[in-house]
């Protein structure tokens, strides 16, 4: 997660780059830099901080120039400092970079075997070198990127500039960037709320474009050097609707950010063609000396652990133990030193979770944060972190950082299966081809929501509700249930379906929906004798399943079919329909969604 900003036109670019900046600091803010073309040269200014204080570095000198580039960055590779923050300058190229290039260390070994050096411990700089090299083989500069850029594997958002020439080229492939248009200028971004307001055309790149800002002309071409082209789309959105993405809520468009949140999460982790899941930044203890592995968290991001928990014990076959952080210390936990304690929170923020994590330490064992936000507590104390990549959640009901936790939990399961033996490389790489179309069947629940909104109308004046699943679905169930009440006032509750006719059943009548979570899994066949116990009493199911032909479709009030996947990627699936029947009741209530009463999104006090 980073942001690229670009412009070239007839005014000062320096103000215009700042400013646009500033509004995708929400991308990253570890450290900023910009870079302008003077008459033939580049200027670079760059530090570690927020774009506040890039301003005030660069506004001690001159920038004087109509084109230039900036970059504000959330640290994947190398630790935030000036030498790691973009723009990366070599030689007469100035590159900004959003994105992971996953052969990286191939590429630099090579170019340092030919005589080049490496200032950054970042994976970008490969980029600049790159193009350095073939420029010294006779390529013009255009060639020369086309070039560079067939070679990069990985994801990339790029802006490129070079000295002595008046040419600004941008490019991605899996990493956002849209070129807006204005009168005689253009301008790059991240997304559309660094430009809206300086114009509203745009044209929204797609993997493997190039876009060459020659004069005051643009062309377009892909990386096979052919030349394509693409829609211009108006966008009719004010400021403020530009930071909602157009959407009513920021709860809803995060939401739908899920399949692009999802993928950051998964970026540069797999070496597929070696059947490997990558934590390079990890030094985990011994695996085989794991006695235990301790999940702590609150709220959502307990859920998120109930379901890692299934997934380990299933796959490592190491005792799993979930506690809710705020009840962690009270009972005085036996922690070893060979135990590892994992603890989630999406803003690293979270005290009681922090609490737990100094418990942990006292005890020696080794501890993990799972959080989104870089800087945070969790992830300076925490003997490793793992970051979810999600980007901001603003509102305060957490969607996409469940979902993207989950997703870590999946590929920090296949990494530790791998070291230990217990899966084999091709049984990881049939893992990763799994979760790698995770996002695309996320997008395809959501390209389908109007079911979801018919169910939410149908059910929005009911007084409670009842949430059942079995198995790895009972946290699933438990965060639908969640959902409804922190957004909607609605009472919910959640229970294994096992243990419905263990007191929940007396409540069901003919006006309680139950909703129901039922794939054709291991539970499905004790699962459908729950909903029967449910129908028998005239309860109203709403059913969840990846099965059109479930022996209850018939017989359920409603039914929401999701795409099939495996059973410890499901929850991922299943979730997001539940989010949406929440956010809709919730919209058709009036409560103010993205602020509940009572709730804070960060939850800093014990």
């Amino acid at each position: 997660m980073c942001g690229i900003v670009g412009y070239k036109g007839k005014d000062e670019a320096y103000s215009i780059l700042i400013d646009a900046l500033k509004k995708l600091e929400y991308r990253g803010y570890d450290s900023a830099g910009i870079a302008i073309w003077q008459n033939n040269k580049i200027v670079v200014e760059r530090n570690k901080g927020k774009v506040d204080d890039l301003r005030k570095i660069a506004s001690k000198n001159i920038l004087k120039g109509k084109m230039g580039i900036a970059h504000t960055r959330w640290a994947t590779h190398g630790t935030p400092s000036e030498r790691n923050a973009h723009p990366h300058k070599v030689g007469d190229v100035v590159v900004v970079h959003n994105g992971i290039i996953e052969n990286y260390m191939d590429i630099k070994e090579r170019l340092h075997q030919i005589g080049h050096e490496f200032s950054s411990d970042t994976d970008t700089e490969v980029i600049p070198h790159l193009i350095i090299s073939y420029l010294e083989k006779g390529n013009d500069f255009v060639e020369a990127i086309r070039l560079t850029l067939k070679e990069l594997q990985g994801s990339y958002a790029v802006a490129i500039m070079r000295e002595n020439e008046r040419i600004l080229v941008a490019a991605k492939k899996e990493s956002p960037l849209i070129i807006g248009l204005g009168d005689d200028e253009f301008y790059l971004a991240s997304d559309v709320p660094a430009i809206i307001n300086k114009t509203n055309r745009f044209i929204f790149l797609e993997d493997n474009d190039m876009a060459v800002f020659r004069d005051d002309k643009i062309l377009l071409m892909n990386t096979e050097g052919e030349n394509i082209e693409r829609k211009i789309n108006t966008v009719n959105w004010t400021g403020a609707m530009a930071e909602k993405g157009g959407y009513k809520h920021f709860m809803l468009k995060e939401i739908f950010e899920q399949p692009r949140a999802v993928s950051e999460t998964l970026l540069g982790r797999f070496k597929e063609e070696k059947g490997e899941v990558d934590f390079e930044e990890l030094t985990l203890p011994e695996l085989k000396n794991v006695k235990k592995i301790w999940m702590v968290a609150c709220g959502t991001s307990y859920h998120a652990c109930m379901i890692g928990k299934h997934m380990f014990e299933a796959n490592l076959r190491i005792p799993v133990e979930t506690d809710i952080a705020s009840e962690f210390r009270y009972r005085n936990p036996i922690i070893s030193k060979n135990d590892i304690l994992i603890l989630v929170s999406q803003s690293g923020e979270t005290a009681d979770t922090i609490a737990a994590m100094k418990e942990g330490k006292r005890s020696g064992a080794y501890t993990l944060s799972i959080c989104n936000v870089l800087g945070s507590t969790l992830a300076r104390e925490a003997d490793g972190v793992i970051f979810t990549h999600a980007g901001p959640e603003i509102g305060v009901a957490s969607t996409k950082a469940f979902t993207t936790q989950i997703a870590v939990f999946f590929l920090l399961m296949l990494h530790m299966a791998n070291k230990l033996g217990k899966m084999d490389n091709d049984e990881v790489r049939g893992m990763i081809s799994e979760i790698k179309k995770i996002p695309h069947k996320i997008q395809s629940i959501l390209e389908h929501t109007s079911s979801l909104e018919e169910i939410a109308r149908r059910y929005m004046t009911s007084k409670d509700f009842l949430y059942i699943g079995r198995g790895i679905h009972y946290p699933t169930v438990m965060e639908g249930a969640l959902k409804l009440k922190e957004i909607s006032y609605i009472h919910a509750e959640a229970y294994a379906a096992g243990e419905m006719k263990h007191g929940p059943i007396a409540l069901i009548d003919e006006k309680l929906p139950v909703a129901v979570i039922s794939p054709r899994d291991q539970t499905y066949i004790k699962t459908c004798g729950n909903i029967e116990e449910v129908l028998a009493r005239r309860g109203r199911v709403i059913l969840f399943t990846d099965d059109p032909q479930h022996e209850m479709a018939k017989r359920v009030d409603n039914i929401f079919t999701i795409p099939e996947t495996i059973y410890e990627l499901l929850p991922i699936l299943c979730v997001v329909p539940l989010q949406l029947i929440a956010y809709y009741i919730a919209n058709l209530l009036g409560t103010d969604v993205d602020q509940p009463r009572n709730l804070a999104k960060s939850v800093t006090v014990e």
